[in-house]
This record gives structure tokens, sequence and C-alpha cells, in this order.
């Protein structure tokens, strides 16, 4: 972890910065030197808080809005997402890693089933902040491989932990979840493009939502997030 301080010359710092501080005795020198150092590292360490928009794969727009901290895992948003959908949780799921325009790529699983323990990393083995961010905004994410629903995740900012908030929340919800998910074809082979049929539900209207600055503004985001 690295800190602004320099410890190899505290007092010329001090000197420079609070002469009066330095003017004192010893001791307030060295108190002072302590609360810099602890008040570097709290800044240093400070936890930002990642908003996520989770959409249903439906006919109709369903959608919730998730605040989550960024040191917590894939698995700890899979809890969000499920309890936010009024799913019971005791389904299997996995996320899948894909690129800007939804293309399946790895699956990260809730579970390892590898045949040597510890061999495949699962939702666990990741924090957010390991794998997403800015630039690397979107996962796809399937709970229970016999119905099949569908959700589309997205990173839609990364801001400060609110004081007294508890986390996971959810912030917001639209639509009602339907009785079935969409019908598809999906294999759980992650090197083939698993989530090629689910792209073919999409038209050019829905895409667009995704891209750019403006990527939620069809479901009013500006107004949902305050």
């Amino acid at each position: 972890m690295e800190c602004g301080f320099d410890f190899a010359q505290p007092d010329k710092l001090i000197e420079n910065q609070f002469p009066k501080i330095f003017s004192t005795n010893r001791n307030s020198r060295f108190e002072f030197r302590f609360l810099y150092f602890t008040f570097d590292l709290s800044i240093k360490t400070k936890i930002m808080v990642y908003k996520f928009r989770v959409i249903l794969d439906a006919e109709e727009d369903i959608f919730r809005d998730i605040a989550i901290l960024e040191e917590d895992t894939l698995e700890d948003l899979h809890n969000a997402i499920f309890n936010a959908f009024g799913f019971d949780g005791s389904e299997v799921a996995s996320f899948y890693t894909c690129d800007d325009t939804w293309n399946q790529e790895d699956e990260i699983p809730l579970f390892d089933t590898g045949d040597v323990p510890g061999e495949i990393r699962t939702m666990n083995d990741y924090p957010l902040s390991s794998i997403l961010d800015k630039q690397n905004t979107k996962i796809i994410y399937v709970y229970d491989f016999i119905s099949m629903w569908t959700f589309l995740v997205e990173l839609a900012a990364v801001e400060d932990e609110q004081v007294g908030a508890i986390y996971p929340e959810t912030l917001y919800s639209h639509g009602e979840m339907p009785d079935e998910a969409l019908e598809k074809n999906f294999e759980a082979d992650m090197h083939d493009d698993i989530y090629g049929e689910f792209e073919d539900d999409l038209d050019e209207e829905d895409l667009d939502m995704f891209e750019g600055d403006d990527s939620f503004e069809d479901y009013g985001f500006e107004e949902n997030w305050n």
C-alpha cells in the first residue's frame, strides 16, 4: 500500500507545511506525524460504491438498480440480484464475461465443479473491482439453468460510499417479473458463442440504450439514480 507520507524526512515535511507545529516540542511533532499518516491512509483506502443496472431479458422493460461496494465479490452481486428480483437463491447461477456488444466470453460459476478442487475460479474469487470498472462495464448473469433467467448487468456509476448506507442496496425497481423466462437455446460451453440466440432477440433500438454516456436514458436513469 502506498501513502503520501515521506518517512525519511517527516520533520522536513511538517516544517515546510506547518511551521508553527514544528516549533513545538518533540512529542507534538510525533503526534502530528501519526495523525498525518492515519489521515493519509484513510484517503488511500477509501472504498467506492458500484451502481449497476440489471436488466432482465424479457419482452417488457424489467430492471433493478443495485448499489454494492467495489470490494464485494461477484457472489455478493449474485446474492443481491436474486434478492432484488424475488428469487429464493436455491438455484445454480453463473456470470459470463462479455465484450461491449454483449458477446459472451468466459463463465464464472457459483460453485467449483471441476475434477480437482480449486481448479476452477468461482464468483467468490472475484472482487467486483478486479473484473469490472469504468472501461469494462458489462457482464451477463444467468440464474437457474432450467428456466434460464438471463440478465444484462451494466456498471452505471462509481461513486463515494454514503455515510449510514447499508450495501448491497436495491435503489430502484421497474417492472414485474413474468411467470416464465424467455425461451432460448443456451449451452454451457464457455468456448462457444452461447449467447448468440439472445443477441438475435435484440434489435438496434434495444442495443442503443447500452451505448455511450446515455446508456440508461430510456429508463429515466438520471432521475432514478437520485
